[in-house]
């Protein structure tokens, strides 16, 4: 079909149901610990703004999680459709880790999600504050499994092929694989940190129009309180995973970098701030160097060795050398203006006081905040194409290449299945945002009041019940 195999439809296939759907679930994470935060506030001060704050932020969280989930079927039933081979050969560990997050974290989630939005007055406040803080574990659990099983492919551990299959020799080695804290704890933290801009960038928005200013004041201050932290934590653990990769994965690492070659010993890697990397002649076309720079960053040794990639095999290298560039780049990017724009919206808030009419008058702020808005997701979509497509041309790292791990199918009832997809996720899409201006619009009840305790059930003893007749 118009010159591609299966192999790379399939890729695509997957590659478009993956970037389509982790738009939803890092926001469902974040909102879910969001509305845990308000409602502990709530239920320890009685303020009923904090119960305002619950209920309309949860309608965001209800419209993003419907969405999520839906989307994620198509993508999950490819490893049957798709990739059998690849589930015939890993099934044994990547098989049961996707069980455990759908048995022990989607469950857990979408089980106790209908009394987080439904149960309102009609649980008593506990119980209401248990079960939010269920979605909020839930969502967090199954970033977690999802996270192990990916760091697997990155880095398999624990594990030996025996006659064409992968049998796990130890589990807690295959879990806790090499790449598996640094890819949780940098996942994890993606996902809080996009929630919190997205938050900020549209109580943000309403302070602009001047719209609830009281009301998303606060959502603001509390979202900018966090991102004070999480932002520049989230830098951090970039920096430390980028580490990791260059010991674990040098083709994807020099491929980030358009490093061809291996510095001598004794000297220093220079790192290239801009650059074209040309996969054909095994060089860059050209390249604007920092002398030395990329020894530093990428063994945090001034004279560290840093494997070029000309000098490993052709076969072993990653494709699209310029995407896998450029992505990093754009991610690291963003995540410093994350840091830029927190840092300066405290200094902002200090030197005014945190006085409302101050922050209104800041337009130029509030305007950033909210065209801020997209960057996290760009930065999360530029992560995962530097994460998957760098670990090219493997599925399992080392183990398992991806040409090995398709099915034999049809190109063209792959291009028909990529062609539903799309026409499936626009219409999501569409959906989406639809009810999502719906609900903007409608902004926060203010007259919204806190329900009563609901009347305890009562047991009558035999005694009194006889005694009334």
């Amino acid at each position: 079909m118009f010159g591609f195999d299966v192999v790379d439809l399939s890729r695509f296939q997957f590659a478009m149901t993956a970037i389509f759907h982790i738009l939803w679930p890092i926001l469902t994470i974040s909102l879910s610990l969001f509305l845990l935060i308000v409602e502990a506030l709530w239920v320890r001060t009685s303020d009923p703004m904090y119960y305002r704050h619950a209920r309309f932020w949860g309608k965001l969280l209800i419209l993003n999680f419907a969405v999520g989930v839906v989307s994620g079927i198509p993508m999950e039933f490819q490893f049957g459709t798709n990739w059998a081979q690849f589930s015939n050969e890993t099934g044994q560990f990547v098989g049961n880790i996707l069980g455990f997050e759908g048995a022990m974290a989607f469950m857990l989630e979408a089980g106790f999600i209908g009394v987080m939005m439904f149960g309102w007055g009609r649980v008593p406040k506990g119980v209401h504050l248990f079960a939010t803080a269920m979605v909020a574990f839930g969502s967090t659990l199954s970033s977690f499994w999802i996270m192990v099983a990916n760091s697997w492919l990155q880095t398999p551990a624990g594990v030996r092929v025996v006659a064409g299959k992968v049998v796990v020799t130890d589990y807690i080695a295959a879990i806790f694989n090499p790449d598996m804290a640094w890819a949780v704890g940098h996942m994890w933290v993606a996902a809080v940190e996009t929630g919190l801009f997205v938050i900020a960038g549209i109580s943000a928005y309403n302070l602009y129009k001047r719209r609830n200013a009281a009301f998303f004041m606060r959502s603001f201050k509390l979202a900018l309180m966090l991102l004070v932290v999480v932002a520049p934590l989230q830098v951090w653990l970039g920096d430390s995973s980028g580490v990791d990769v260059f010991k674990t994965q040098p083709a994807k690492g020099a491929a980030i970098e358009g490093d061809w070659h291996t510095n001598p010993a004794g000297s220093a890697a220079p790192w290239s701030l801009l650059a074209w990397p040309d996969q054909n002649k095994q060089d860059n076309d050209w390249s604007l160097e920092v002398p030395g720079m990329l020894s530093l960053l990428a063994t945090h040794n001034p004279t560290g060795k840093v494997t070029g990639l000309a000098d490993i095999p052709r076969a072993d290298q990653p494709p699209m050398v310029p995407l896998l560039y450029y992505a990093f780049r754009v991610m690291a990017g963003v995540g410093m203006w994350f840091v830029l724009l927190s840092f300066w919206t405290a200094v902002v808030w200090r030197k005014t006081g945190g006085r409302l009419n101050e922050l209104l008058a800041n337009r130029k702020l509030l305007l950033a905040w909210v065209l801020t808005i997209p960057l996290p997701y760009l930065a999360v979509e530029c992560g995962w194409m530097v994460r998957e497509v760098g670990r090219q041309p493997w599925v399992v790292y080392g183990i398992l290449r991806t040409k090995d791990a398709v099915s034999n199918i049809p190109v063209q009832s792959v291009g028909g299945s990529i062609v539903m997809f799309a026409l499936f996720y626009v219409v999501l899409f569409i959906s989406f945002f639809v009810f999502a201006r719906k609900w903007l619009k409608q902004g926060p009840d203010l007259t919204l009041l806190p329900p009563q305790e609901p009347p305890r059930f009562v047991v009558a003893s035999p005694h009194a019940s006889h005694a009334n007749h």
